[in-house]
């Protein structure tokens, strides 16, 4: 551990890493003026989707700060600009292009990051002044709210790439775990106080509980299938060489999770002014989907399910071509013992990922229901930490520590030849 400040370098990127946590957390309490931060946090504690959206802008919401919007708007960008990379012919050429194919998808979805944080802002005016938890602005008001939200997410995008460049692990990935561990003192402290209403039993399942998820985060998070390739080496003596390519059981991520999570909330946010509505269908509208579409009934739970299932495996196909694959091991002179090269070589990668998906995309599921679950069997009303958050969590420290064990590796290297 200590060999990691040896370096004059991981020290400089360490150091800059905390410079720019410690920049971001002073934005998410610098309030937006004129707002009552107040009537939003009584608010948040009622809204699962606004509670899930200030988890990942580290508090930035419940303060109405001017980060309020986090890093939401360019990670829905991200999943979009991905998404039509696989359905546009011009953008997925341009995605194979190394480096510089990846800086154009990068600024494409910087771009698109400024319309969807405009839609967002409007998006929670609307409905926080809808429910009066603010009160209404006038055109220039509203506009000086809207720029400043959106200039917050473009700020905290550049922070992130910085720390990409500069410092250490992902800056984008990094900062919304700081967001999330952010919460976490308040939420022991909610913890210790309804254990010592109720009793240590609660605090012990809940403990238990999210100790489990962390090994079977980890487990899943570095579980692979790893399937043999076999090339042939020519030389004095023909010789087989035998290497592995390792699927990963979880391959898309978190990135399900949140995709699901936006979609399947937008009907209940929609009913809450639906229900306000003087007109009669309109406010039966609402209720229904007020009812129906809440963070504690079946019927939400089992829709965020199966929608996480089924955006695991899209996500993971986007990523993940069998056919490509295939083609390149074929190229290289390499096969999989006991299957043709080519076609039947990407049939045979389609039905494994197809297999090892599945159980991560069961997984990611389970994880997203968890504190459903949770309330239903034991009758615990929260969890200290979703089950989400705990694999964002688990997955960027993981990544953290293989690029400072990468770079230590790297500078051992270095002084070694020097």
């Amino acid at each position: 551990m200590f060999r990691v400040f040896k370096s004059q370098e991981l020290r400089r990127k360490i150091f800059f890493t905390i410079v720019v946590i410690a920049i971001f957390r002073l934005l998410a309490h610098i309030p937006v003026p004129g707002v009552d931060s107040s009537a939003i946090k009584s608010y948040l504690q009622s809204s699962t989707f606004f509670g899930f959206f200030d988890l990942f802008s580290g508090g930035g919401f419940q303060n109405f700060s001017i980060v309020t919007l986090g890093l939401g708007p360019y990670i829905n960008a991200s999943i979009i600009i991905q998404l039509l990379t696989m359905l546009i012919p011009s953008l997925e050429e341009m995605s194979k292009e190394g480096e510089y194919g990846q800086e154009k998808i990068n600024s494409y979805t910087k771009l698109l990051t400024v319309p969807m944080a405009f839609i967002q802002s409007y998006g929670i005016y609307f409905l926080l002044s809808k429910q009066s938890v603010i009160s209404s602005l006038d055109p220039v008001g509203l506009i000086i709210l809207l720029l400043t939200f959106t200039a917050g997410t473009l700020f905290l995008v550049w922070l992130g790439d910085l720390v990409t460049e500069k410092g250490v692990g992902n800056g984008v990935s990094l900062l919304i775990f700081v967001s999330i561990i952010s919460r976490l003192p308040a939420s022991l402290l909610v913890t210790i106080t309804r254990m010592l209403d109720s009793g240590w039993q609660e605090a012990l399942v809940l403990l238990i509980i999210s100790l489990l998820i962390i090994i079977g985060v980890v487990l899943v998070n570095e579980g692979t299938r790893n399937i043999p390739l076999e090339y042939g080496r020519r030389g004095e003596r023909s010789q087989k060489v035998t290497n592995y390519l390792p699927i990963k059981i979880n391959q898309a991520g978190v990135i399900p999770i949140i995709f699901a999570v936006s979609i399947v909330s937008i009907p209940g946010l929609i009913g809450g002014p639906f229900m306000a509505s003087d007109n009669v269908k309109l406010k039966a509208i609402g209720t229904f989907l007020t009812t129906n579409f809440h963070s504690e009934t079946f019927s939400y739970n089992l829709i965020y399910f199966l929608m996480v299932v089924a955006f695991t495996f899209f996500y993971t196909f986007v990523q993940f071509k069998p056919e490509k694959i295939a083609d390149d091991i074929k190229k290289r002179g390499g096969f999989v013992p006991g299957v043709r090269p080519g076609g039947s070589t990407a049939e045979y990668l389609k039905k494994i990922i197809t297999r090892v998906t599945l159980s991560g995309a069961v997984f990611l599921g389970v994880i997203a229901i968890l504190p459903y679950f949770v309330q239903k069997v034991f009758g615990i009303s929260s969890m200290m930490i979703g089950g989400s958050s705990i694999l964002i969590v688990v997955s960027v420290v993981l990544e953290t520590v293989r690029q400072v064990e990468s770079l230590m590796v790297t500078r051992n290297y270095e002084k070694f030849l020097g």
